[in-house]
């Protein structure tokens, strides 16, 4: 089923006048939609707690209806110019589905701590959020213009989001509750206290100015450990840089890099919303340094981690190999003097030659345990 959806939608160009596009509207509004009809017919299962309280289920009813109404004039659209009149009736026929389905009721319920969820929601939201403003982002202000949006590696990078947002709950699991489990004994309330009697914009900087230290060490050790790389190449594996590649990280790399961040907030006690805003803050930025735009910053670029800070650390060209580590603040390259931005831009991304990693989420996932095959001398 992989194999057939990398062979129909990767590397496809979705060229005006033709129904693509109108067909690439009708689809993804037409899964969205089934995926949120489920949500309202099992809220419990699949959506998370959090969100699921403050939920206006008329107001989701009617954006719900909105997209199927569009996804299913897109359809229409693309019935009517795409002469491969299966993917507009594929939307179509989503769509439909979804209207059928969507006859339940998210209601709002208060926070159950122990409840078992899918978090579903947040997958829908933020994937929908996310398309609506990088897609148009990179279309306008594209670094590569030639590149296309079902560009080659897309299916599995959509695979890795819909883990890490799907497997939050489980995350947290592996990541929060063992640090609280180890360090506990060690916190300090008065200095909980007096952290988190700072002014939030205060606090905001120091979990940037510490946490980024702590990322910077753990990002450079995936690159000089041999057991550590074969983890962290497959986010380096990505051969075209846009928003989704971002999401392109082993499950490992997520839990030690979440776990170790975590620490450093545990010990110093930082208020709720500081860390809130932080979290919020940092996964948009990181997204944002991945994206396929051509913005430069010239007055920021050594200030604030930028695309084309991010997008030299990712380049297999000889000169950027081990350089521009830091996650946000580029300060602590330039102190530990890995820091690489010259005038012009990457033009090559992906691994060097010899880390081999292969395609496909399954093969990536098991990739880093694998033994390597010596060679023969």
């Amino acid at each position: 089923m992989t194999n057939l959806l990398r062979k129909h939608l990767e590397d496809q160009p979705l060229n005006y006048g033709h129904g693509k596009i109108s067909a690439f509207i009708a689809i993804s509004f037409g899964l969205l939609a089934c995926l949120t009809a489920f949500c309202f017919l099992f809220p419990k299962l699949l959506t998370m707690p959090e969100l699921r309280s403050v939920y206006d289920p008329l107001l989701i009813k009617i954006l719900l209806f909105s997209g199927i109404g569009v996804g299913f004039i897109a359809g229409l659209c693309s019935v009517f110019r795409n002469p491969n009149r299966l993917w507009g009736l594929s939307g179509i026929f989503l769509n439909t589905c979804a209207a059928l389905l969507a006859s339940g009721q998210i209601e709002g319920s208060p926070y159950e701590a122990r409840n078992v969820y899918a978090g579903l929601d947040y997958f829908i939201l933020t994937l929908l959020v996310l398309a609506l403003v990088f897609i148009p982002m990179e279309r306008m202000f594209a670094k590569y213009q030639q590149q296309k949006i079902l560009r080659k590696g897309w299916v599995t990078d959509l695979k890795y989001f819909m883990f890490s947002h799907l497997g939050i709950q489980l995350l947290a699991f592996f990541t929060i509750i063992p640090a609280q489990v180890l360090f506990n004994q060690w916190i300090n309330p008065r200095l909980h206290q007096l952290v988190s009697s700072q002014p939030l914009a205060l606090q905001f900087l120091e979990i940037l100015l510490v946490v980024d230290f702590f990322s910077y060490w753990i990002h450079r050790s995936m690159h000089k450990v041999p057991r550590l790389w074969r983890i962290h190449a497959v986010h380096h594996s990505s051969l075209q840089m846009d928003w989704l590649a971002s999401s392109r990280v082993h499950v490992a790399e997520l839990i030690m890099n979440r776990f170790v961040g975590y620490i450093p907030l545990l010990f110093l006690g930082f208020s709720p919303a500081a860390t809130y805003a932080y979290l919020i803050f940092i996964s948009f930025h990181a997204i944002f340094i991945h994206a396929n735009v051509r913005f430069r910053f010239p007055y920021l670029r050594w200030m604030i981690a930028t695309p084309e800070f991010h997008h030299w650390h990712h380049s297999s060209e000889d000169e950027a190999l081990d350089k521009n580590f830091a996650a946000f603040l580029p300060i602590y390259d330039v102190i530990f003097k890995t820091a690489h931005m010259p005038s012009h831009l990457p033009q090559r991304y992906g691994t060097t030659p010899s880390t081999k990693v292969p395609e496909g989420f399954v093969d990536q996932l098991v990739y880093p345990f694998k033994k390597r095959k010596k060679k023969k001398t």
